[in-house]
């Protein structure tokens, strides 16, 4: 009679965040600018970050698997996707075989620093489960939604806008995380 109130066998690492799980999801800010843009990112399933130590820091922190809900400021959410190769330096990326500075890229200047290993853009390949134009970015103001000027943080105690992300990307972020 007491069997109902175990937990069900191998779930304990859902409920407990960074307990026994390898990958997570999380918030990523595009930050397009001079450097990089959200149609280069949707087009070719790339995400990057540098121009500094700090923000280089941050993206060299995901992992293969690790989800991602794309944050573009001004606008909202744009993409939903799952990191297929652990960040690298822009010179070393390829992209179906191609160089990905060789890709007819909108913003050419992502290039920015290459010579420089502190301050050049460091790319993750992705595959956008969901990813959608700027345009139809999904956001409701002063609803609770995260956001954040860091590059890369946690959505994992976000009830509210793992919610919204699930309902608006018509994903299941346990599902993808399993």
């Amino acid at each position: 009679h007491y069997s109902e109130k175990f937990r069900p066998h191998n779930t304990l690492h859902k409920k407990i965040n960074g307990f026994d799980y390898q990958n997570s999801l999380y918030y990523f800010n595009i930050g397009e600018g001079e450097t990089r843009c959200w149609d280069d990112f949707k087009k070719f399933g790339f995400i990057s970050a540098g121009q500094g130590i700090r923000w280089r820091d941050q993206i060299l922190t995901f992992k293969k698997n690790d989800c991602i809900a794309a944050y573009l400021k001004g606008f909202g959410y744009v993409g939903i996707g799952r990191i297929t190769s652990e960040p690298k330096p822009i010179n070393e990326v390829k992209i179906n075989g191609c160089n990905l500075l060789d890709l007819d890229l909108k913003q050419p200047n992502i290039s920015k620093n290459i010579d420089c290993e502190e301050m050049c853009e460091h790319v993750a390949l992705i595959n956008w489960i969901r990813a959608v134009d700027s345009k139809e970015a999904k956001w409701i103001p002063k609803s609770g939604l995260y956001t954040t000027p860091l590059v890369k943080a946690s959505l994992e105690a976000q009830t509210t806008t793992i919610a919204f992300l699930e309902a608006n990307f018509d994903v299941s972020f346990e599902t993808l995380l399993t």
